[in-house]
This record gives C-alpha cells, sequence and structure tokens, in this order.
C-alpha cells in the first residue's frame, strides 16, 4: 500500500501490513486534470494540487500523518499494481481511520446533495458502504453530515437500506441477498465498462483479475461465477439469462429491489 505523508508531502511504501500508519482516505469522482502518481513530485501549481492540500489539511484535523488517494497513490501505468489496488480496495477502505468524501459539485453546505454525481458512480457505491463512518464536504471544504445522520436522504438517494448506511453498517452486508446487493448498482456508471464489475468485488468478498477490454459481459460473468463460488447464495442465479453489455437498460429485475 502506498501513502501520502501529508507532513513530508512524500509518497511512502508498505509492504507489511502491521506497519502501515493510520491514515485517511479520500472518496471522490474524477475531474479533467487530477493530480496523478507521476504528477505528485511536480510544483504544486494546479487547481488540483491545492485540493489535495486541502485534503491532508482535513485529515490532520483528526490526528493522522498519512492519506490513501485513488489518484496519486496507485500507479495505474503498471497494470498488476492496478490490480492489486481494485482488489485490496474494500479493505483499504474498511480499515481507514476515516473516510472523507468530497462533493465536488455541492458548493454549499444548503446545497441540496441529491444531484451530485457522487451518489451516481460505480466505484463510490463501495466508498460509501464500507468505512465505518464517512464526513461529507463540499467543494469549498466545508462540513455537510456525516453518513448516519444523512442515512434518510442517502437511502432515498441510492436504495441502499438505512442499517446499512448506520455507523459500522457494512458489518450487516451478509444480512442482504447478492440480488439485493447488486441492485444497489442498478443506476451507477462508470468511465470504464469492465469497472462496473470490478467495482463490486468488495461488496461479496471475492476477488478477480482485471482484465480491461474483455467487456462488460465477461467481466461480469466472471464476478457471477467467483461470488457463486464464495456466498452461500443463489440468488445471483437468477442473473444467468441477463445481457450484462447493456448495462444501462433495466437489466436489474424491479421484484428483488428493496
Amino acid at each position: 500500500m502506498r501513502l501520502l505523508n501529508i507532513n513530508t508531502f512524500q509518497l511512502e511504501t508498505y509492504n507489511d501490513e502491521q506497519l502501515i500508519p493510520i491514515y485517511a482516505i479520500l472518496s471522490h469522482t474524477w475531474g479533467e486534470e487530477e493530480v496523478l502518481f507521476k504528477d505528485i513530485h511536480n510544483d504544486p501549481i494546479k487547481e488540483e494540487f491545492q485540493q489535495l492540500q486541502r485534503f491532508c489539511n482535513e485529515a490532520r484535523n483528526f490526528g493522522v500523518s498519512h492519506v490513501w488517494i485513488d489518484t496519486c497513490c496507485i500507479n495505474k501505468e503498471s497494470s498488476s499494481e492496478l490490480s492489486e489496488a481494485l482488489n485490496s480496495m474494500f479493505s483499504w477502505y474498511r480499515n481507514a481511520r476515516l473516510c472523507i468524501a468530497y462533493l465536488s459539485d455541492v458548493f454549499t453546505v444548503n446545497q441540496s446533495i441529491d444531484h451530485s454525481r457522487w451518489f451516481t458512480r460505480g466505484w463510490t457505491l463501495q466508498e460509501l458502504i464500507v468505512p465505518t463512518e464517512i464526513w461529507f464536504y463540499t467543494r469549498e471544504w466545508k462540513f455537510i453530515g456525516i453518513r448516519s445522520t444523512l442515512a434518510d436522504q442517502i437511502m432515498q438517494l441510492t436504495g441502499v437500506n438505512k442499517r446499512v448506511l448506520e455507523k459500522d453498517g457494512a458489518k450487516t452486508l451478509p444480512d442482504f441477498s447478492v440480488a439485493i446487493r447488486l441492485s444497489w448498482a442498478a443506476s451507477r456508471k462508470t468511465t470504464r465498462p469492465e469497472d462496473r464489475a470490478y467495482s463490486l468485488m468488495g461488496l461479496f468478498g471475492v476477488n478477480i483479475p482485471t482484465i480491461y477490454g474483455e467487456g462488460i459481459e465477461a467481466a461480469f460473468f466472471r464476478l457471477q461465477m467467483e461470488i457463486y463460488k464464495t456466498v452461500p447464495d443463489h440468488s445471483i442465479l437468477a442473473w444467468g439469462d441477463v445481457i450484462y453489455s447493456s448495462w444501462e437498460k433495466d437489466h436489474l429485475k424491479p421484484e428483488i429491489r428493496e
């Protein structure tokens, strides 16, 4: 795992889980010019660097010295590192001291979060559910609220059961069938089609190799097979005749929504 030291602004690699320091983790949607792994040592002239520093400052207020951000803590030019990171995402978000969700399209604390892009993306479903708690912030880094107190509103926005949204609610995931958990991803979008399958691995405690270019149907089939082998719940079988390459259509059967 690679973390950013907020005091030195240097990336540090930890191969031993026992040595990983307490860290904060960021959940956000990608913009046009993010600070990437290769950019982290460049002069901080981009607005994105300033936003990264704002995140570090906020994390410092919670008493942590390190942070994790997907854009700059993963070398996406390495396919093996990317695959390992995507398969580790669940545990990284789960083990963070805190998770901050940055809603870049919410400008004030009085603005409704109902139309924020953050609630529509594939990877942020896992990031919504997995952390013990989430702190939501506006574009200007004003505090909006925490997940547990916003649970009713978030449930209406996402369909995710309120019990899962309460503090440490991820422990209740096994109480919900595979089909119901899949239904939470019904309308979510990803930039790369395969990520619609890959982003769900953590919700079922499974791991599959990431093979970009295989297409959503192949990726989802492999995910289905791994879930079937791992999770003692055969509601996944109800999905065998669904064409997942047309994910945007209403491929999730309405009778399993909850």
